[in-house]
């Protein structure tokens, strides 16, 4: 039964990020990384491309989470600290991901 509980939990949290990604593929506007942030297409070189490494980033993010989504099934103790890991270091690496991506594609 715990399985299920999980799995109601997951499988939103999963395909969240891999909307977020999908999102930022298919938006013509430059797509932001936080609440608040702007990026101006003035300011990028290619706002196409710009938009699909973001997007990328986002779905290689969530396929962690679809991986630890099917693990729980099965070993629910692996996949609760493989979560907070990803949660918690991966933030930081989105940051730093992200980051690179605007430095390449900001106009000099």
């Amino acid at each position: 039964m715990e399985w299920i509980v999980w799995l109601i939990f997951m499988i939103p949290l999963s395909a969240l990020f891999t909307g977020v990604g999908i999102f930022a593929i298919r938006r013509k506007k430059p797509m932001w990384f936080w609440s608040g942030s702007e990026v101006r297409a003035e300011s990028l070189t290619d706002v196409r491309a710009y938009n699909r490494a973001n997007g990328v980033m986002w779905i290689v993010y969530s396929l962690l989470f679809w991986g630890e989504t099917v693990l729980g099934v099965f070993y629910p103790d692996i996949a609760g600290v493989l979560i907070a890991a990803t949660t918690l270091g991966g933030i930081p690496i989105l940051v730093v991901v992200y980051k690179r991506i605007l430095k390449k594609y900001r106009k000099q």
